[in-house]
């Protein structure tokens, strides 16, 4: 078979091999192609032609020969042109389904083939050169083995951290041993309190007064001591110390035997006040209610390490939730402050695990703006871990009762470092509130809410909180060490809420000196009872 083309490019003529002539007349365009056009086309495929063999040579320096041209030219350009990577860097669908696969805590239990560290592993995989299958297994053994093994581990911890915090060190049991011995012996250690010349200043509003509830002798020095010497004006100063029958003897020895002279401290016992003597009492009731739905609820410490299903932090948060401080009257009894103190008109509570570390008078001239709680919120802040906290960081928003009443990132406050506005608190059901929302939270089976009085104070001091600078109010020493000295001593006052409070061993020891400088460790009492700076 001959092929002859026209002069003009316009047709195409096949001759038949076998000597007949035959025209077969191709028309091949309607229109004259220039030469030009032609030696670009034809420029255009050599170019293209050079870069499928380009292509092709990479692939079979890479092991990858086993496709054709153009083949190979797809599966260059194709995951590229959709912003994909080539399917060989994908992970294989077998080591998906492996690790997705159900593994029974028994099934690693006695093996001895599992790698313990990531180096084990690493050795074990480049001598063996498993298959995609054996990897995935080997992979999912040692990561199920270590979580299993992290878990346990983060359980015990918890619950060693639960019986620390939640038990009486023998330096402080001493300590109020010795110091209601001294009261039965030593008269001046039975002092009234305050002397009765200064008792007018118990109610007079142009003093500076503080609240203060706890039944820690050295913690509640400790916070008096901070308060008075960093004060400007220590003349001004009226400190109102609450606490229990059992501790006030101890707490009276201890402050008639160290003046903070010229502040004025009361000590007293809730059984002194003429109103928490008088008929039912709502804290109480509540208390005891609550008691006894947790001693049911709970099943102790044990039932809820044994629980194989909730995480860590769960079990934490249940273990927390049985701490004597969360049923403690001293955590409750701050509800009913306008009561306690009915002559006065404005006070600051602070917490027994606080320390002050500047003069706190300017609090007096903060304007409330007709709120009764001034408070620092907590969902704002650098410190991420401890400044984050919302609502729905303390209420079940899954319960209808709470999310149809509240909004689940609204953002918390915190206790510990108070100035409540009493007058404005007597014109509201701040107090009723709290106690209704106690109420539901015991006929929910603690649903509401899990622990602490701060929960309840959420609700019952909604729409009722003015907002004050951070600075007056630093918190999280007490369960996380990430604030630095710097910081922390940079603050007005620092708050050891945690578990890792500072009179136990479990304190962190780098913050520890922020509130043991307050403590005089030549004291006969302190000395005798072997409380040490650590």
């Amino acid at each position: 078979m001959q092929l002859h083309i026209s002069p003009s490019l316009r047709h195409v003529t096949v001759l038949p091999g076998k000597g007949v002539r035959e025209f077969i007349k191709v028309k091949i365009w309607s229109r004259r192609v220039s030469y030009r056009m032609l030696f670009y086309s034809l420029l255009f495929f050599t170019f293209l032609l050079r870069f499928v063999f380009v292509l092709t040579t990479v692939d079979t320096i890479d092991g990858e020969a086993k496709c054709s041209t153009i083949g190979c030219l797809g599966k260059k350009l194709g995951p590229r042109i959709l912003g994909k990577r080539p399917d060989s860097n994908n992970v294989p669908e077998i080591v998906y389904r492996v690790l997705e696969e159900p593994i029974s805590k028994d099934a690693l239990q006695g093996r001895s083939d599992i790698p313990q560290t990531l180096e084990e592993f690493m050795v074990e995989i480049k001598e063996t050169k498993p298959d995609a299958k054996a990897f995935a297994v080997k992979l999912r053994d040692m990561v199920t083995l270590m979580e299993q093994r992290t878990r346990t581990a983060k359980i015990q911890e918890y619950l060693y951290r639960h019986v620390a915090s939640s038990s009486i060190p023998k330096q402080l049991h001493c300590l109020a041993l010795r110091l209601a011995n001294e009261h039965s012996t030593n008269a001046a250690a039975r002092l009234q309190l305050p002397s009765a010349e200064l008792v007018p200043a118990l109610v007079d509003n142009s003093y500076f007064h503080y609240v203060l509830a706890s039944d820690n002798v050295l913690a509640t020095s400790v916070v008096a001591t901070s308060l008075v010497k960093n004060s400007l004006h220590p003349q001004k100063i009226v400190l109102h110390i609450i606490t229990d029958k059992k501790t006030y003897y101890p707490m009276q020895a201890w402050f008639s035997l160290h003046s903070l002279s010229p502040a004025v401290i009361e000590v007293k016992a809730l059984h002194h006040f003429d109103w928490f003597s008088k008929g039912k009492v709502p804290v109480l009731e509540a208390m005891e209610k609550d008691q006894r739905v947790r001693s049911q609820f709970r099943g102790g410490s044990s039932a809820i390490v044994a629980n194989n299903t909730e995480k860590p932090v769960v079990i934490a948060s249940k273990l927390q939730a049985l701490s004597p401080k969360y049923n403690s009257l001293m955590n409750h009894i701050r509800i009913h402050l306008p009561e306690l103190f009915p002559s006065l008109s404005k006070i600051v509570f602070l917490d027994d695990d606080i320390v002050v570390q500047t003069d706190l008078s300017p609090l007096w001239d903060i304007d409330m703006n007709g709120k009764v709680n001034g408070a620092v919120e907590t969902c704002r802040g650098e410190d991420k871990f401890v400044m984050s906290k919302k609502f729905k960081s303390y209420l079940n928003f899954s319960h209808p009762l709470i999310s149809s009443n509240f909004e689940p990132n609204e953002c918390a406050w915190a206790y510990g470092m108070n100035i409540f506005d009493l007058e404005a608190w007597r014109k509201t059901n701040i107090s009723r509130t709290y106690h209704h929302w106690l109420e539901e939270n015991l006929k929910s089976d603690l649903s509401l809410w899990q622990l602490g009085t701060l929960p309840p104070g959420l609700i019952a001091f909604h729409g009722h909180v003015h907002v004050i600078d951070p600075f007056w109010h630093m918190l999280g020493l007490g369960y996380q060490e990430n604030t630095s000295f710097a910081d922390a001593e940079s603050a007005g006052v620092i708050h050891f809420n945690g578990r890792a409070k500072p009179w136990l061993d479990i304190a962190f020891p780098q913050l520890r000196p922020l509130w043991s400088k307050y403590i005089n460790f030549s004291d006969k009492f302190i000395k005798s009872c072997h409380i040490r700076a650590h």
